[in-house]
C-alpha cells in the first residue's frame, strides 16, 4: 500500500486534533481526580454501568462496548472492587463469565463525578466553541464513527 503523505492543511487539522484530544483529556483527568479521587478509567466504567438497565453488564461485552481489551478491564474492575465501586458477580451456568455491578457506593460516586466532568467539558470545549462550530464537530466525529464501526462490522463478518 503506497501512503499519501498529508498536504499542510490536513497536516495542521490532524496534529490539532491530536494535540487537543490529548490536553483536552489530561485537564478534564487532572479536575475530576482532584475534586472526586476518580480516575478517568474509573469514570469510563461508572457512566457506562450508570447507563445501563440494572446498572450491571457482562463483562466481554462492557469490554467491547469500551473498546477495551478484556484484560485491562479486568484489572481496572479489581483496582474499583477493593474501592467498593462495583462488584464482580459469576454468571449462572458459565464458570467462565463474570458480570461487573454498580455498587451504591459507586452510584454515588458517578453522582458526585458526573457534574465535574461536565463542568469542565462546558469549560474546556463546549464554551469555546460557536454553535456552527458545534454541530460541524458533531457532524465530523458521526461521519468517523460510522466509518469506524463499518469497519468492525466488516471485519466480524470476515472473520465470523
Amino acid at each position: 500500500m503506497v501512503s499519501r503523505w498529508l498536504d499542510p492543511t490536513e497536516e495542521r487539522a490532524w496534529r490539532s486534533y491530536r494535540r487537543m484530544f490529548t490536553l483536552l483529556e489530561g485537564q478534564l483527568s487532572r479536575e475530576l481526580t482532584a475534586a472526586t479521587g476518580l480516575s478517568t478509567a474509573d469514570y469510563t466504567v461508572l457512566s457506562n454501568l450508570v447507563e445501563i438497565e440494572g446498572r450491571r453488564w457482562r463483562i466481554t461485552a462492557l469490554a467491547d462496548h469500551m473498546q477495551w481489551s478484556q484484560s485491562r478491564l479486568s484489572h481496572q474492575i479489581r483496582r474499583m472492587e477493593d474501592r467498593g465501586l462495583v462488584r464482580r458477580e459469576h454468571v449462572d451456568g458459565d464458570a467462565r463469565g463474570a458480570h461487573v455491578t454498580l455498587t451504591k457506593h459507586g452510584l454515588a460516586a458517578i453522582r458526585e463525578a458526573a457534574p465535574v466532568h461536565f463542568a469542565g467539558v462546558r469549560r474546556h470545549f463546549i464554551d469555546l466553541l460557536r454553535p456552527a462550530q458545534l454541530k460541524t464537530m458533531g457532524a465530523i466525529a458521526e461521519r468517523v464513527v460510522t466509518h469506524l464501526r463499518e469497519l468492525d462490522e466488516s471485519a466480524e463478518r470476515v472473520g465470523g
